[in-house]
């Protein structure tokens, strides 16, 4: 079991979809997979889920999986001939039309947008290489001036990033490939676009306890109801990419701070993702400046940090992976980040399994122990004690390889399966046997205990037990 914290999220594609290729991806450092529905068929993930289950037994560490839903994507409609021209200042016009569009004349096949763009709003195209913005409604059709011009190509993208949008964050098709993850067994669900947290509420009246939510957030608007985001969602990720598209540059790192001190004061796990090593999809090595970006997400306290491009179309998958858990260990190697994690701890609320874990995290502090052994049926006691940041990690016991999976996401926790106990002495024996098989303890070392009295029953973590290894 490696020792680090901070976990890594591959995406899967062409470039680690072989089977030897994915073992040697959880050697170098794999935490958690990512199957990104905006491409590839069902016949294609499905196949990858089983590839990863197979790997993941060879390896013997359970591994999360994710879907990735594409998401209410806005887009530009066809033009005729392809695309036209936007020049500087030249005053084009929009209309909902599922029609082509022409010189002049950009079709919207989204009447939803059309109707809800106010005069002042400001409209992205294609990834924020172009812009307009609206300067007159009419009833039909709408006046916009271009601010950057340049070649408008088919279904290209829109960002509006100064008006929220009343589009679900589930499409049809979302339904269908939320259905599709769902019945292949994977172990969260990330919705793309999260405005408000009755997104989230919605897709778990879909989704109930059959996976986890991972709530993507990549538009200003979520920015603004972020603590309500994060308290609905199971997990929420910092999706740079059209977040960057829809904010200044300068505004992005300040969001992700944000983003991560909401989701560490709520106990939610929280990845950082897009660009983070983007040169290595071709080159052998990253940029200084990406191994900062990725040391800085560490410094932070995020969770986890993600591969994209690099792993699934890249030429060098396995030495993205290598090098990214070099930079995350050498970050935890450094005293300062443990002395800067404690400003953002979790609040602790006034229940049991709260003082219990604090109280756990400070006996690891004081007496030096070697590991932190939590028993755990749902996760929840395992996830609660990570939020304490423990500097020895803990080792997450627990019956069911579901819960497993599911930590394999959350910072510091090495889960592993076993089978529930009925006693305190069965209790130790098995955390005793654990941190040895994993090499995290030996003959001499202190080891602290959490678990719930009687045991069996979730939502119960009630003991704190100190065990010297004889």
């Amino acid at each position: 079991m490696r020792a680090r914290d901070c976990k890594i999220v591959a995406t899967m594609g062409p470039a680690s979809d072989p089977p030897e290729r994915l073992a040697m991806l959880i050697q170098a450092g794999v935490d958690c997979f990512r199957l990104n529905f905006s491409h590839g068929s069902k016949d294609d993930h499905a196949r990858r889920l089983s590839s990863i289950r197979a790997a993941e037994e060879q390896a013997g560490v359970a591994v999360a999986v994710f879907a990735d839903l594409q998401g209410p994507k806005i887009r530009v409609g066809s033009f005729e001939g392809g695309e036209i021209k936007l020049k500087y200042n030249e005053t084009v016009t929009l209309e909902a039309s599922t029609e082509p569009g022409k010189q002049g004349l950009i079709r919207l096949p989204h009447a939803e947008l059309v109707s809800a763009l106010e005069e002042g709003d400001i409209l992205k195209l294609d990834d924020g290489k172009l812009q307009i913005t609206v300067i007159e409604r009419g009833r039909t059709q709408l006046k916009a001036r271009v601010d950057h011009g340049g070649v408008l190509k088919n279904q290209k993208g829109v960002n509006v990033p100064t008006r929220r949008i009343p589009i679900s964050a589930l499409t049809d098709k979302d339904r269908e490939d939320l259905a599709f993850a769902l019945d292949l067994g994977v172990d969260y669900i990330a919705l793309s676009f999260v405005q408000h947290a009755e997104d989230v509420r919605e897709a778990r009246a879909l989704i109930g306890d059959r996976a986890g939510i991972i709530s993507k957030i990549e538009k200003p608007s979520a920015l603004t109801e972020i603590e309500a985001i994060v308290e609905a969602s199971d997990a929420v990720m910092v999706a740079r990419g059209d977040l960057g598209v829809e904010l200044p540059p300068e505004q992005v790192p300040i969001a992700q701070r944000k983003i991560i001190r909401a989701a560490r004061a709520a106990g939610r796990p929280v990845i950082v993702a897009t660009h983070m090593l983007e040169s290595m999809v071709d080159a052998p090595t990253p940029t200084r400046a990406e191994a900062s970006d990725v040391a800085t997400a560490v410094y932070q306290g995020a969770d986890a940090v993600m591969l994209s491009a690099e792993s699934a179309v890249g030429r060098h998958p396995q030495s993205a992976v290598a090098i990214m858990d070099r930079i995350i260990r050498a970050v935890e190697d450094d005293e300062e980040y443990w002395s800067s994690l404690p400003r953002d701890m979790t609040p602790p609320q006034d229940t049991t399994a709260d003082a219990i874990a604090l109280s756990a995290r400070h006996i690891t502090d004081v007496l030096h122990c070697a590991a932190l052994v939590a028993y755990t049926a749902t996760g929840s006691t395992a996830l609660r004690v990570a939020r304490e940041r423990p500097r020895c990690g803990v080792i997450g016991l627990t019956p069911l390889i579901n819960t497993a999976r599911r930590l394999a996401l959350v910072w510091g926790v090495r889960a592993r399966v076993t089978e529930d106990v009925t006693s305190v002495e069965e209790m130790v024996d098995k955390a005793d046997a654990a941190v040895r098989a994993l090499g995290v303890a030996e003959a001499g070392d202190r080891v602290a205990i959490i678990a719930g009295i009687p045991f069996g029953r979730a939502g119960k973590t009630n003991t704190i037990r100190v065990l010297r290894l004889e």
